[in-house]
């Protein structure tokens, strides 16, 4: 068999190219905007890499592809591909063997830490907006004094002091 692009002559072909040609090949396949690793969500555009797995392309992170290629077997489903190479430790107990001494025995580490955070922006309430009034009569204004950051200061009245 030759290699398409370097005309090496090789045992073994891969969409017509030699290893070395494919891996190049593949190497330069471009991930699209807005892409997720398959398996943890990673979004840093420079961690990604386009993948070939189960039959299609698929952007995942150089971490998740490394782990992915070591499995043996490799799982049959994305499901099992992301509990194989999951970081996550907090998915399984790890006392396993030791008696819980806690007193009050709860579980500590409730909810997903990464999910949620670029979905939804955080809610503004009244006490977070500030109101900045300039004197009308002022004839120099310096910014560096409005903007700077304060502690609030509570108006305290004399009858409110001797109560």
């Amino acid at each position: 068999m030759v290699c398409e692009v370097c005309r090496a002559s090789v045992s073994e072909l891969r969409r017509g190219r030699c290893w070395g040609c494919y891996e190049q090949w593949v190497a330069t396949r471009p991930v699209g905007l807005g892409a997720r690793c398959l398996t943890c969500s990673e979004k840093r555009r420079r961690f990604l890499k386009t993948v070939e797995i189960f039959g299609s392309w698929h952007p995942m992170c150089f971490n998740c592809h490394g782990c992915a290629i070591q499995l043996e077997p490799m799982p049959q489903t994305v499901a099992a591909l992301r509990e194989a190479v999951s970081r996550e430790r907090r998915k399984r107990d790890r006392r396993w063997g030791k008696p819980d001494s806690r007193v009050f025995v709860y579980e500590r580490r409730v909810g997903e830490r990464r999910s949620g955070r670029d979905d939804q922006l955080p809610p503004v309430d009244d006490e977070m907006i500030i109101e900045v009034s300039v004197d009308d009569n002022a004839d120099l204004v310096d910014f560096d004094d409005i903007t700077a950051i304060r502690d609030l200061v509570q108006d305290l009245r004399p009858t409110e002091l001797a109560g």
